[in-house]
């Protein structure tokens, strides 16, 4: 596990607020490391974002879903006859009507477990889509609905994994022949050596509880039959591009008959990423009855049926380690409650390998996964798609080693943190860490907050005014720039081991000498990826950043690209941008050496400008070379063709296959984030709850491409992770009914819950991606659950306090804090 030289840190100054670092003193970059405000922001804050509730098609019909209202059973019956004689209600269609004239909607799963977009035979969860009235109007579709008569025969609820694993449990899927939809123990390293040999093992029992994005807008699509037989879908659905051909599969369509339009999306946090149900269902409607239909989620229905649930898992944790404190082995045992079905297999799982051992040198991992099926909402991507959840496990088990072996909790990151030196560094598992300076994150954190003035104000506040103060402090990791081999390791003879997951642009100058970029995957979700694109352009051609329009292609015209997820979408775009770059600045060169009669060699292209290096007066500016280009194809040099345009696709920078045998996963998840954060809370043990005094995050994605909204990453993230930790919960009865269906049940974080945060930034470039970028969308949710157990532990640890659950309700804490106090004498 020994790698190059080590890759050099820079620190950045840091702020209060909500406003990140500059770009650090001394910078190579004219653009780069700038802080820019968005580009996308102007429309948006005019009202002029175009989402898809403002899509205006003539003659658009509208959906309204009737909903189970239990949790497993039978459809017995279904009688739409009063619905169908409501003026203005066109059409009623069954699960029934899906299953004759579709496949079945997009699976990464075993193919005993299939979906449509509306349930056939039986419910499998609260609130499933069951029957599709569509009508005139959303208001009139509605009361088609009401109308409605449909007839279940109960069955168990499945709502415990751990009851759905036993012998007698009623199934989700008879088909699949159990509720255990997959099950796998990797090994790695020499795990049964370093146990046995451990001096202290520490061990845990967490829970992650079920939460979801939330964002402002729900998921919606419109369809409609176009010319020629190409049915035209718009959707504000991320992937597109990628995974049409799957929806084309679904809805029996070849795949040049449809196309797919991106909408913005108004927030997504993963809930978005491939939402394939919704556009094809419009699709499968529009299809049906030869005209115009949208169907958009309301709240109920994103909350209850949009299939983005995220992870709830059970563990059985234990990290092995020296008596000095030094890690030597990790054992995890995992049972994941996927809900009902299985989308995307078990990917989230390799999300969570990809980082495993953290930023720790961990030699031996074995990793025990049940992904069990129940009668919930099946899980879909949330922000940090799994990884996240690794992280928290993982940073309570190294709390509990610095409580065994003596450490603070700094000093026992600090010693088994992977060494500059030892990059690019190969963890249990295969893959690699490209670079990092873990101290140096740790060191910037530890400067922005005063952690020993804290504990000291700690023992002085609870000996003089009898509160209750703690310290908490995590170091994870944020992987980014997936491969899509992560999604079929798992399996040793995978249906379809893909290998690409590439992004596409086209970079084009008119003749008067404005530049235009085209995107080719929905990427409109609040990342900035026009801001990206601006920004790479003017970095390349020296050009204002204002001069830069982007626009996005259709899946007619899209060149491969997989859009956002996985904290991937700046680092490949960046690629696929900085390559069509180049092979536009070759093609003006050629031009302008030709017209000045100069060799090629001598001249470069800068400030907007192709101009002889060392005599920047000899040159042409960018316009006069398109103009060349463009309009006078005789003075074009030989080979040379007219126009202006280049075109290229970035494929992922370095992934490797996975070992036949899986002893070695390969290189699937490499370009790795990382940070540091610290947080001080008061808990009142009375009433259980939590108020943050002081917090700092400190991260490291690479060299930063724009500060401004690298830190709205980590403060929006940080936000998620403050709900997770404290507030938000996706809960089920006993019957599989959901009990948070508003906002008023579902507690998502305000501006009150969220404090003013520090925020700095260290710099490890990565030496396998343009400019050294790493991703950073995750943010700060990858760490804030971790930090926030930890001090919530600290403060209450005269009452043994351990945070074995999130999120961390005040009932939990006044039950156990009364507890503790019944115990002693």
């Amino acid at each position: 596990m020994t790698g190059t030289a080590p890759a050099q840190a820079t620190s950045g100054n840091h702020t209060s607020g909500t406003e990140s670092v500059p770009a650090p003193p001394g910078s190579k970059f004219k653009y780069i490391g700038r802080s820019m405000k968005r580009v996308e922001d102007p429309r948006l804050l005019v009202g002029r974002g175009g989402y898809i509730a403002d899509v205006r098609i003539p003659g658009l019909k509208h959906t309204a879903l009737f909903r189970s209202p239990i949790a497993h059973g039978k459809i017995v019956s279904i009688d739409a006859t009063e619905a169908l004689k409501i003026p203005g209600v066109i059409a009623v269609f069954t699960g029934e009507d899906c299953r004759e004239k579709m496949s079945p909607c997009m699976n990464f799963g075993p193919t005993t477990i299939q979906q449509y977009p509306l349930a056939v035979d039986k419910v499998r969860y609260f609130g499933e889509a069951v029957v599709a009235v569509v009508a005139d109007s959303r208001y009139i579709a509605e009361d088609g609905v009401d109308a409605l008569k449909v007839e279940f025969e109960e069955l168990p609820p499945i709502v415990s994994p751990m009851a759905a694993l036993e012998p007698d449990s009623p199934l989700v899927h008879e088909a699949h022949g159990s509720n255990l939809a997959y099950e796998r123990t990797f090994t790695f390293g020499e795990f049964d050596k370093d146990f046995e040999e451990a001096d202290i093992i520490v061990s845990d029992r967490l829970h992650w509880g079920r939460t979801a994005g939330t964002p402002m807008e729900t998921t919606g699509a419109i369809a409609r039959p176009g010319f020629n037989g190409v049915l035209e879908i718009y959707c504000n659905s991320m992937n597109f591009s990628y995974f049409v051909w799957l929806i084309a599969t679904a809805l029996q369509v070849p795949s040049n008959r449809i196309t797919i339009n991106p909408v913005p999306a108004g927030g997504s946090f993963g809930s978005k990423f491939t939402a394939h149900k919704v556009p094809t269902l419009a699709g499968f409607l529009a299809l049906q009855l030869n005209q115009p239909v949208a169907y958009i989620e309301d709240r109920l229905d994103h909350t209850l049926n949009s299939d983005h649930h995220g992870s709830d898992r059970y563990y059985d944790a234990r990290l092995a380690l020296k008596s000095d404190g030094t890690f030597v082995g990790l054992d995890i045992d995992v049972i994941d409650d996927y809900g009902a079905y299985l989308q995307f297999g078990v990917g989230t799982h390799g999300n969570a390998l990809s980082q495993s051992v953290g930023p720790y040198r961990i030699g031996s991992l074995r990793y025990h996964l049940q992904a069990v099926l129940s009668n919930k909402c099946q899980q879909g991507a949330y922000r940090g798609f799994g990884s996240e959840v690794q992280n928290w496990v993982l940073e309570r088990l190294v709390d509990l080693a610095a409580k065994e072996s003596g450490l603070k909790p700094e000093e026992i990151r600090r010693k088994n943190f992977i060494q500059p030196e030892q990059f690019p560094y190969k963890i249990p598992g295969g893959n690699l860490y490209d670079s990092g300076n873990y101290e140096a994150v740790l060191d910037e954190a530890l400067s922005m907050i005063d952690v020993e003035h804290w504990r000291r104000e700690q023992k002085r506040l609870r000996e003089d005014e009898n509160r209750y103060i703690g310290i908490g402090l995590v170091s994870t990791q944020e992987r980014s720039v997936f491969s899509s081999t992560e999604f079929w390791y798992w399996f040793d003879e995978p249906a379809f081991p893909i290998t690409s997951s590439p992004e596409s642009a086209t970079v084009s100058i008119d003749p008067a000498g404005e530049f235009q970029v085209v995107l080719h995957s929905q990427a409109m979700w609040g990342n900035s990826p026009e801001t990206v694109a601006a920004m790479v352009v003017a970095e390349e051609f020296g050009v204002d950043p204002a001069k830069v329009n982007i626009r996005y292609a259709d899946t007619a015209h899209a060149l491969p690209g997989t859009g956002p997820g996985g904290s991937r979408f700046t680092v490949m775009v960046t690629g696929a941008i900085r390559g069509a770059s180049r092979k536009l600045q070759k093609k003006i060169i050629d031009i302008a050496a030709h017209t000045l009669e100069v060799p090629a060699e001598d001249l470069e292209v800068t400030d907007g400008r192709v101009q002889v290096k060392g005599a920047p007066g000899v040159g042409q500016s960018l316009g006069e070379v398109a103009a060349t280009a463009y309009f006078f194809a005789l003075n074009l040099p030989p080979g040379v063709t007219s126009g202006m345009e280049e075109q290229y696709t970035y494929d992922h920078p370095i992934t490797t296959l996975p070992s036949p045998d899986r002893s070695d996963l390969g290189i699937f998840y490499p370009i790795m984030g990382h940070n540091c954060h610290i947080a001080v809370v008061e808990v009142d043990p009375d009433t259980g709850m939590v108020k943050i005094l002081d917090y700092a995050a400190v991260h490291d994605a690479g060299t930063i491409v724009n500060p401004i909204t690298l830190g709205g990453h980590v403060t929006g993230g940080a936000a998620q992770g403050i709900g997770q930790a404290l507030l938000e919960e996706l809960p089920y009865d006993e019957d599989g009914k959901f009990l948070a269906t508003s906002f008023r049940d579902y507690l998502v974080p305000s501006a009150h819950e969220v404090p003013a945060m520090k925020l700095g930034h260290v710099e490890t470039p990565s030496p396998y991606t343009e400019y050294g970028i790493k991703g950073g969308g995750e943010g700060g949710r990858m760490a804030t659950p971790g930090v926030l157990s930890q001090a919530v532990d600290d403060a209450l640890r005269e009452f043994d306090m351990r945070v074995r659950e999130l999120p961390i309700k005040p009932s939990r804490i006044v039950s156990d804090v009364l507890a503790s106090t019944a115990r002693k004498p």
